[in-house]
């Protein structure tokens, strides 16, 4: 047994550090504060973060998949797909977590303030990825979701994984960006550990706004520098170490419960229908048009009339139509609502059909 020692402190095995750390509250300081409080020099601090290493989930075998070498394409087939099902409960434990980050974001949007997200490898290609698809889908300014990953943006398509170790390039990229008091930041790690994302949390909380950490393993050291931490431990990875897997799938439903979840609070859906969006294409465009004919029961062509009387903005020709103002009151009727669709239809003339 390999026995550490700190300098002037008390002697400690490995193993004894594994299952102390297995123990630790969700508040507990992470090793480099430990390492720090016990006086510790270099050599143990190192064998701390490899026991925490050791000690994660998404770093152990899983048993389920010992043989995947000799497996068939269907077996390998069944056994992803019963992994990939455990993904579903684990997220669903961390609903009241991800409803306080949904009310916290939201918040955050109201103020003027943005969503940042931010992460090293898969967890920050998700962040990235998410932000990317709310413009389209809410009709959101760029600005307003913002996705920052270690390494720039070359590493969306070649990683750069030295990006990661330096907590230091997390501040200067939230720097660069601007970030404030009046911003929510979701730092992404699968292994709860990243230098990178754990740097920009303690940046976030420092200024004052709300740091989130998502992470996939109990006990990580993002959950001190946390507002709000949202842990939802899927289990070993099908393929050891491999968290594009199972975490990268519990992340990226977290990142879409985070982002849809909060702009349904600032108004942009009524009921289950996206009414916020930008008719950036074909497609788009015929959503619009045929959302137009839902809630107002015209027939095609009025309908994409007065879609292009209101430059296209599908909220304000339904409120056009319903409460029958011109384009400009209807503008004004969206903004004395908060851009809440149903509460400026609120006793509409022409109440809508859906």
């Amino acid at each position: 047994m390999q026995v550490l020692r700190s300098k002037g402190r008390e002697s400690f095995s490995v193993d004894q550090l594994t299952k102390s750390i297995a123990r630790w509250p969700e508040k507990t300081p992470d090793p480099f504060a430990y390492a720090k409080h016990h006086h510790c020099d270099t050599t143990r601090c190192d064998s701390i973060i490899d026991a925490m290493l050791d000690n994660l989930t998404t770093e152990t075998r899983n048993p389920a998949s010992k043989t995947m070498d000799e497996m068939s394409a269907l077996e390998l087939a069944q056994l992803l797909n019963r992994e990939d099902a455990k993904v579903i409960e684990a997220v669903g434990s961390q609903s009241e977590p991800i409803g306080a980050a949904i009310d916290a974001i939201a918040d955050r949007f109201r103020s003027g303030g943005r969503l940042v997200y931010m992460g090293a490898g898969t967890s920050g290609r998700l962040g990235v990825l998410d932000a990317a698809e709310c413009p389209p889908t809410f009709s959101t300014d760029p600005a307003m979701v913002v996705g920052l990953i270690a390494g720039g943006e070359g590493a969306m398509f070649q990683a750069v994984e030295s990006a990661e170790d330096h907590p230091e390039f997390g501040v200067a990229d939230l720097k660069s960006i601007h970030f404030s008091e009046k911003d929510a930041l979701v730092g992404i790690a699968a292994s709860g550990r990243t230098p990178y994302v754990i740097g920009g949390l303690e940046y976030a909380q420092s200024l004052g706004a709300i740091a989130i950490g998502v992470a996939c393993n109990a006990g990580n050291l993002m959950s001190p520098h946390s507002d709000i931490m949202i842990c939802p431990v899927v289990g070993p990875e099908v393929l050891t170490g491999s968290t594009r897997m199972k975490a990268g799938t519990a992340c990226k439903i977290v990142l879409n419960m985070l982002s849809t979840g909060a702009m349904v609070r600032i108004g942009k859906s009524y009921g289950n229908l996206m009414v916020d969006l930008s008719a950036t294409n074909s497609k788009l465009m015929d959503r619009s048009a045929r959302l137009v004919r839902w809630f107002t029961g015209l027939e095609q062509e009025p309908a994409q009339q007065l879609l292009d009387e209101c430059d296209g903005k599908l909220k304000n020709a339904i409120v056009a139509h319903c409460c029958q103002v011109s384009p400009a009151e209807a503008i004004e009727r969206l903004e004395s609502a908060g851009g809440h669709l149903r509460a400026a239809l609120k006793d509409a003339p022409c109440p809508p059909k859906v």
